[in-house]
């Protein structure tokens, strides 16, 4: 299972992975995508709120699968439902197990002008509400940014740090 915050590489990456493992592969942002329309008509419809209800729905479908890389949305696994019906165990991790009742969660990691460089080359970040909520530019964004790693860092540092900077996702994959 890989997580992370947006444009750490979670889907290029679990594509890879998934290959290498011969598994499926699951995107929880995908998913919702297919089933409900593009996230950010859902954040201005019907808000966020409504947007994670579908992402803790994805999880519970997603907890009956066996032999899949999961791609999580950057918030889904910060929340301790959405992670224990993924087969996350807060008890092994909280004592330093690191992992899990048998699932294996990497957090992709990227430093910000990183992050912010990929979100630009992708879309533009057209497709992710919370990029444009931070600001116009990149400057505005990388401040935004920094302000949710801070207030994510411990729910992210619950799992395997892997990063992402300076490495194909090809390497990162083979690391993984």
């Amino acid at each position: 299972m890989l997580t992370g915050f947006m444009g750490t590489g979670k889907s290029t990456v679990g594509a890879l992975v998934a290959q290498r493992l011969g598994w499926d592969v699951c995107d929880t942002d995908e998913i919702i995508t297919e089933r409900h329309g593009p996230i950010a008509d859902i954040f201005a419809a019907a808000g966020e709120e409504a947007f994670r209800a579908h992402e803790h729905e994805v999880a519970a479908e997603l907890s009956e699968r066996r032999h899949v890389v999961v791609n999580t949305g950057g918030r889904l696994m910060l929340n301790h439902e959405n992670s224990r019906q993924l087969g996350v165990d807060d008890a092994a991790v909280a004592a330093g197990a690191g992992a899990t009742g048998g699932t294996r969660v990497f957090c992709l990691t990227a430093d910000v002008e990183e992050i912010v460089r990929r979100l630009s080359v992708s879309d533009g970040g057209r497709g992710r509400p919370l990029l444009l909520d931070l600001g116009a530019t990149p400057a505005e964004q990388k401040v935004g940014i920094r302000s949710f790693l801070r207030r994510r860092e411990i729910g992210y540092g619950r799992f395997e740090q892997m990063p992402t900077d300076g490495l194909t996702p090809e390497q990162v994959a083979e690391e993984i």
